[in-house]
């Protein structure tokens, strides 16, 4: 799919975000182990939502979707039906992940524990990103894991079961890669511990607590003993890494107003939010509240006169998916913006590292590659272009915005890259800049 992009006039009006992606997976995952029956709203819609209930299902868990009578996916109900912590039945074939690191890495925590066999794959992109981080503390929990690459990459093979704990110093801050070993820990025999370098999302702490789990946390040290859950109704919030879109769009934008609302503004995800307060963009929180355990806020953003900054440290976990929609931004800042301690953005659905470098340069963007980050000089105004998505979903969005504020027509092709984590992101991009779109 091609899609054309003019800058609009204005951009202005209100969105609605998918659910928070990693807040759904995780709802789903542990639901599934709980005992009781849990409704999950506002799920994650996309590929990615497909990837996590297929895999599940495929260990037998019933899950009941009850679309929503308006057609509007966001409002659909998931009904799942835990199976308790001993209830998972070896799959009939090979779990499939789809493009989903996610739910590969997660379920990998949850195969390991589990006394069957069981193969996980995915697709081609998936197949060739690194799985190493996750098998080899799995290991040494007693798992034995069999795949390509001596044991890197896809497909995974389990004979699960017999885990016992361990203490773990995690090498990078990763979040699929802590909760794999947590929701791991949670059938392995002891106390297993992971120490995080950096903070990352806390999600699956938040919601083991909810479930009763017998988790602790002593600053980026996290601890958990085996435990029965009990089933928990989660309404998702909004996607914060879906919002960062239409907020480096409205801050960018010369003309624009932009509310988001229902966004989940939980502290270890609103890095993006101090970058671009950082940056001199205008946005406020609006109605805060908690839904489900999580912070939630309406954030409404301005157009922005913004200046370079620095992104680097511990501030990169907390804002890693939003790094690429941050490098638009950077084009219209007045200075040099330095992205730092990022290689892990080469490790994504593509090298998001050098896609961005190479799109915004095709648009006549000051962008210098570096080993784990990007340098960009700004203000340097874009002019449309061809431009490719990479396959990738963060990659297509982000350009998508650089078109948005670039001079004269943009060509994005593959723009169906989008779909897997923002099926309406087009019709609501159009809906915000009125005309400007066809």
């Amino acid at each position: 799919m091609r899609q054309r992009i003019v800058a609009p006039a204005r951009l202005e009006g209100e969105v609605s975000l998918p659910g928070d992606k990693s807040i759904s997976h995780r709802a789903a995952l542990l639901n599934s182990i709980a005992t009781g029956t849990a409704q999950v709203t506002n799920f994650c819609v996309g590929d990615d939502r497909a990837s996590m209930l297929r895999c599940l299902r495929g260990l037998h868990v019933d899950i009941d979707h009850e679309p929503a009578a308006n057609g509007d996916e966001t409002q659909d109900r998931f009904i799942i039906h835990g199976r308790g912590p001993d209830g998972l039945s070896e799959p009939d074939g090979v779990l499939d992940s789809g493009n989903s690191g996610t739910t590969m890495r997660l379920v990998s925590g949850l195969l390991a524990s589990r006394p069957f066999f069981s193969v996980i794959t995915g697709d081609e992109s998936l197949r060739s990103r690194p799985m190493d981080r996750i098998v080899r503390p799995l290991q040494e929990m007693g798992a034995q894991v069999l795949g390509r690459g001596g044991g890197s990459k896809a497909p995974l093979a389990f004979h699960g079961g017999g885990l016992h704990g361990i203490e773990y110093e995690m090498p990078v801050a990763s979040a699929q890669l802590k909760s794999c070993l947590l929701i791991a820990g949670l059938g392995a025999g002891g106390r297993t511990v992971v120490q995080e370098p950096a903070a990352t999302r806390d999600h699956t702490e938040r919601m083991l607590q909810a479930m009763g789990a017998d988790v602790e946390r002593d600053g980026l040290r996290i601890a958990v003993r085996p435990s029965e859950l009990t089933a928990v109704d989660v309404r998702v919030p909004g996607d914060i890494s879906s919002a960062a879109f239409w907020l480096v769009a409205g801050a960018v934008h010369p003309q624009a107003q932009v509310a988001v609302r229902g966004v989940s503004v939980n502290p270890t995800r609103t890095g993006v939010l101090e970058i671009l307060r950082s940056m001199g963009a205008r946005l406020t929180l609006e109605n805060p509240r908690f839904e489900g355990g999580e912070e939630v806020a309406d954030i409404l953003v301005e157009s922005s006169d913004l200046y370079a900054t620095e992104i680097a440290g511990s501030l990169v976990p907390r804002a890693i998916d939003e790094l690429p929609v941050v490098a638009v931004a950077a084009c219209y800042a007045q200075g040099t913006t330095v992205i730092r301690d990022a290689a892990e953005l080469r490790t994504k659905e593509t090298d998001r590292i050098r896609a961005m470098a190479l799109e915004l340069q095709r648009m006549g963007g000051q962008v210098e590659e570096i080993a784990d980050g990007l340098i960009i000089r700004g203000p340097t105004p874009l002019h449309g272009g061809d431009c490719r998505s990479h396959g990738d979903h963060r990659i297509a969005m982000a350009m998508a915005v650089a078109g948005l504020v670039a001079q004269g027509e943009t060509t994005l092709a593959g723009a169906e890259a989008a779909s897997v984590s923002y099926p309406r992101f087009w019709q609501q991009m159009a809906s915000l800049a009125g005309e400007g779109q066809q």
